[in-house]
Formats: C-alpha cells, structure tokens, sequence
C-alpha cells in the first residue's frame, strides 16, 4: 500500500491508475478505523481495481467547543489495517495542506444541512460537503463508499454530487453494529463500561419503532413517542432530537404510509450517539399482526 500526504501527489497516483483503466473507488474516513470503515473497504475492494483511502479529521466539522481536539487518532493502526484489507493508496493529507490559509470558498449544503444535525451542530455540514466535494476533485473516483449510519450526511452528500454535478457514484453501506446492537463509532472508545450499558438504549428505541410499525402504528407523532419512551428509561441520556423523516428530503412526515426513516441523536456525557433504521410500513392493508409480540411472554 502506498501513503501519500499531499494533493499533488494523491491525484498524480490516481491519475496512474486512470490511465490504466482502473475502476477507483474512494472510501472518505476520519480515521480510528473500526469494522464499520472496515465493511466499507471491503465493498470498495469488490467492486473497484484501485482503492483509495483518506484519512482526514477535518476540522471545519466541528463546531467550537466540540471534540476536534480529543476526536480518536491512531494512524499506524489505521494504516495496517488498511494494508491488510488489500488499499492501493492511503491519503493522509494535514489540514494545512488540505486548506489553504486565505481559504474562503466554501459548499452550502441548502435546506438537508439545516435540519437534524445541522441545528444542533451549526456549520457541520458545510465543512462536510467542502471537504468531501474536495477530496472529490482530489481523487476523482469513479465510485465513493459512505455509510448510512450517518444518515444525513450521506443525503447531503448525494445531494451536493448531484446539484454540482460530480462524476462519482454514491454508494452506501448498512449500519454495522456491534453484538450490543450499537452502532459501530470512532467514538464510542469514549464510553465506559457503564455508558456502554446505557447506550444500548439508542438501537433499543429503534427496535421500539420498528415493532410499532409492525404493529399497525403509522402516526409519525406516535412512531416518535415510541422511541422517545424507550430513551427517557435511561436517565444518564440526553436526547438530542427523535424523528420520522422523509429518505431523501428529511422532512417530518405525518404518517408513515411509504418508506421512511427513524433518526435518533442522544447524548451521553460528553459522547454523541447517532442512529438511525429505515421504516418500511407492511405493503399490504389489513395485514395480520405478527403471531408473537417481543416481551409478550
């Protein structure tokens, strides 16, 4: 595996493999590689002939006062973790070579960046479509991998490649969890034994959601109660938001009669959990109710 830290450098490396007709895949990371970015090389190895790997903790992210500085670093294992899995190219660039001092372009991200996540963390999703519109132009793939565990920002980023039109193919990945059901973060390492424990309550109020739709439930306010219940049980969580969404637009919905999704952003002393499932109400009305109901017994 090669690793390169500058930009000149990462585009004359991808333009070798262009010019061989390789297929160049880019799997986007902040680093603290974990199964979950683990899952997204392996879908890039399968599909591509030249994989890329950035490893960037980007700083526009992260509002003042949020974790930049204690974000979860270890770049040599990030490294042999990626020479196992079969990369061609690590590109770690630093900040300083990523932006420019007098830098003052940057990508709005419209109305997906101003819900959600973006009212309680102003500004994230603005260094998240720059830098990935950057690291875009850097590498220039013909396929990038994100995961859906970070569900708003992969339909910001869908949106801003196909509003700027950008010669990649988004492709997600599935949550990857962990066996307590939560989904796998860089920031989990965070969490003790304790906050782990109570984390669990995060993907339990998702599996709270999911029966109630099962169940016959459509009303979004009630679907939002279902999981809000579930989040309340554990005392040592703040919850953030809990919501029903529309996929691709984010909008509340007022009834879930068509594919949706449940968002839910809690947080635990100074860690934030973000989580989220996709809803998809029975095709049929009238449908019977399961045989058996989780905890009836």
């Amino acid at each position: 595996m090669e690793r390169v830290g500058s930009k000149a450098e990462a585009r004359k490396t991808v333009a070798d493999a262009h010019a061989e007709h390789k297929t160049v895949a880019l799997v986007p990371t902040m680093g603290a590689l974990h199964d979950g970015h683990l899952a997204l090389v392996r879908a890039a190895c399968a599909r591509a002939e030249y994989v890329v790997v950035s490893v960037f903790v980007n700083p526009t992210q992260f509002a003042p006062g949020e974790d930049y500085e204690t974000y979860p670093r270890d770049i040599d294992h990030d490294m042999d973790l990626l020479a196992a899995e079969g990369v061609d190219l690590a590109f770690t660039p630093s900040a300083a070579h990523m932006y420019a001092g007098d830098a003052g372009v940057t990508v709005d991200p419209g109305p997906l960046g101003a819900r959600w996540e973006g009212e309680v963390r102003p500004g994230h999703f603005t260094g998240v479509a720059t830098v990935v519109t950057k690291l875009l132009s850097i590498v220039r793939p013909d396929v990038a991998y994100f995961g859906e565990k970070d569900y708003q920002q992969l339909q910001v980023v869908r949106r801003a490649v196909a509003d700027l039109d950008l010669a990649v193919t988004v492709t997600p990945h599935p949550v990857v969890r962990d066996r307590d059901g939560l989904a796998l973060s860089s920031r989990n390492v965070h969490l003790s034994a304790e906050e782990r424990v109570a984390a669990r309550a995060v993907p339990a109020a998702l599996e709270a959601v999911a029966e109630a739709l099962a169940w016959g439930e459509r009303d979004a306010r009630a679907l939002e109660w279902a999981m809000t219940d579930v989040l309340a049980e554990e005392p040592s969580l703040a919850i953030d938001y809990v919501a029903v969404v529309d996929p691709a637009t984010l909008e509340p919905l007022d009834a879930v009669d068509r594919a949706a999704r449940a968002l839910v952003a809690a947080r635990i002393g100074p860690t934030r959990l973000i989580d989220n499932c996709e809803l998809l109400p029975p095709a049929a009305a009238g449908e019977p109710a399961p045989a058996h109901r989780k905890g009836s017994e």
